[in-house]
């Protein structure tokens, strides 16, 4: 068996929740936070060892991988420093709010031979994977419009990015994995009401073949909604991102079917970990996540300028 010891960058918000599943997936050797207490707290819950100095931890371990879940501005900096000392990597989402640094990213891990992926974990939500098997099957015929709606108060711990690069960029994964394409173009609207980035945004991308997908976010509404619908030409999908359960609704019936509640982070963390052992694909690759960031900038351009953004995503 192999011994598989990965390591969590930043545990003040959504990286708790790494740690705790890296735990039960017996991988977890390491925790390191800027903030020593905190680091000491998460990695004695966990029994791993705790650093506050990147540096020193790569000095230090041996690592097989490694998570970045650090404030998005930072992403850039830390994911390339793990990869520069040949450690698989996964950054929280986005993978950074610059294109530029994306790829800068990708060439380092193509350079040291590394895996990079990012943490888009909607790709792993039972809903999400359901839906896509259905439209790839064809039984409802083509999928034309696929409409989302994520709307939740703001997370106390997000400070440096708006509700687009924060809660959008799911959406705008889930929409090209759902139609297996990359829009053409973006169109958005986006405002701010209580914070220093945008808390709401309307977002329309544009795919061949007319076919075009609508993403509804926004930080205002005191109950939490994570729900999508798409619609085919021979019948709707709906699906609930929370409750993991969807419905088709047809000429003939109206169909709910029944499966077993899965953590999405589980499945994601444990693709990355099948993934550095070599059992598994990565599923969501560096050049997804670049293209989400190439998206979510046109979207806030487009926000900005009031007009269409055209796109030739690679």
């Amino acid at each position: 068996m192999v011994d598989t010891k990965i390591a969590v960058i930043g545990v003040g918000g959504w990286g708790k929740n790494h740690a705790r599943v890296l735990k039960e997936l017996g991988c977890l050797t390491v925790i390191c936070d800027l903030d020593a207490a905190r680091a000491k707290e998460i990695a004695g819950k966990h029994g791993a060892q705790a650093y506050s100095s990147i540096e020193e931890m790569l000095d230090k371990e041996r690592l097989d991988g490694c998570l970045v879940c650090t404030p998005t501005k930072t992403h850039a900096t830390v994911a390339k420093k793990v990869m520069e000392r040949g450690v698989n990597t996964f950054v929280e989402k986005p993978m950074s709010f610059s294109s530029k640094e994306c790829e800068e990213m990708m060439q380092v891990a193509e350079k040291k031979k590394v895996i990079l992926t990012s943490g888009y974990v909607e790709r792993f939500n039972p809903a999400v994977s359901d839906a896509r098997k259905l439209i790839e099957g064809g039984m409802y015929g083509d999928p034309m419009m696929i409409e989302f709606h994520r709307e939740n108060r703001m997370p106390l711990h997000i400070k440096d990015v708006g509700v687009i690069y924060d809660t959008s960029v799911h959406d705008i994964d889930a929409a090209m994995f759902l139609f297996g394409s990359r829009p053409n173009v973006v169109f958005a609207r986006a405002g701010k009401r209580f914070h220093s980035f945008e808390d709401f945004a309307t977002i329309m991308l544009g795919f061949e073949g007319q076919k075009v997908a609508i993403i509804a976010s926004n930080w205002l509404t005191p109950k939490k909604v994570r729900t999508f619908s798409a619609v085919c030409s021979d019948g709707i999908i709906t699906g609930d991102f929370l409750t993991q359960e969807i419905r088709i609704d047809h000429a003939d019936a109206t169909i709910m079917p029944r499966k077993q509640f899965q953590e999405p982070l589980t499945l994601e963390l444990r693709n990355f970990k099948d993934a550095i052992e070599g059992k598994a694909n990565i599923v969501v690759t560096a050049s997804d996540a670049t293209n989400v960031t190439r998206v979510a900038e046109a979207a806030i351009l487009s926000s900005n300028t009031g007009s269409p953004v055209y796109l030739d995503l690679k």
